[in-house]
């Protein structure tokens, strides 16, 4: 909700001095259900099951992309510069809520199949429900526009229910999905839910 008589929050490309701000985001979650994949010789099937205690997931820092891999699955890795990447395919949307870094969108267009990836999108706890999110998921549909892409594509964890909920209700549904990605890292046993819309 937003205060009445309080300045309304301000969205804008990143620049340089935002790097700090948004390596400090808490995009920690809590949830009362997570998505379980199950799956059989046919196929896969979500269902969506109640956790108890509820669950509260905080992210470990971001590691750097390997150079061989540009995009990477990060996320905040071009998001100190107002371009992105120098070639225009990368871009960075801020929220600020009196003058603080309150939420973050890192996309990358990639030409060859006109997919605009959303590398990682984030709004502070405190400012969530107030439809920042949206504002920034427009911002990337814009950018995209202006790439000529076909559609909007990522990447959330199976225990990221409310992440889920939000991206379904911003016109995405689901794509695919990967049951091995995350195997090896802290968020070993996740899976990873793969969603689309079209750019449109």
């Amino acid at each position: 909700m937003t205060t009445p008589g309080a300045p309304p929050v301000e969205y804008r490309t990143a620049r340089p001095g935002d790097r700090a701000a948004i390596e400090a985001l808490d995009g920690s979650f809590r949830t009362r259900t997570v998505f379980e994949v199950e799956s059989s010789a046919d196929g896969f099937a979500l269902r969506e099951v109640p956790v108890d205690p509820p669950l509260h997931k905080v992210f470990p820092p971001e590691e750097p992309d390997e150079p061989d891999e540009p995009g990477g699955a990060g996320g905040a890795g071009d998001a100190g510069e107002p371009q992105g990447d120098g070639t225009g395919h990368a871009r960075t949307f801020v929220a600020l809520d009196g003058g603080a870094l309150c939420g973050f969108a890192a996309v990358r267009y990639a030409p060859w199949n006109r997919r605009l990836t959303v590398e990682d999108i984030e709004v502070a706890p405190a400012h969530r429900g107030r439809g920042i999110g949206r504002a920034l998921m427009d911002l990337a549909a814009g950018f995209a526009r202006e790439r000529g892409a076909a559609h909007l594509w990522l990447e959330v964890s199976s225990v990221n229910a409310p992440a889920v909920h939000a991206y379904r209700r911003m016109g995405f549904s689901l794509c695919g999905l990967d049951t091995a990605l995350y195997d090896g890292t802290s968020a070993a046993g996740e899976r990873a839910l793969y969603m689309s819309r079209p750019c449109g």
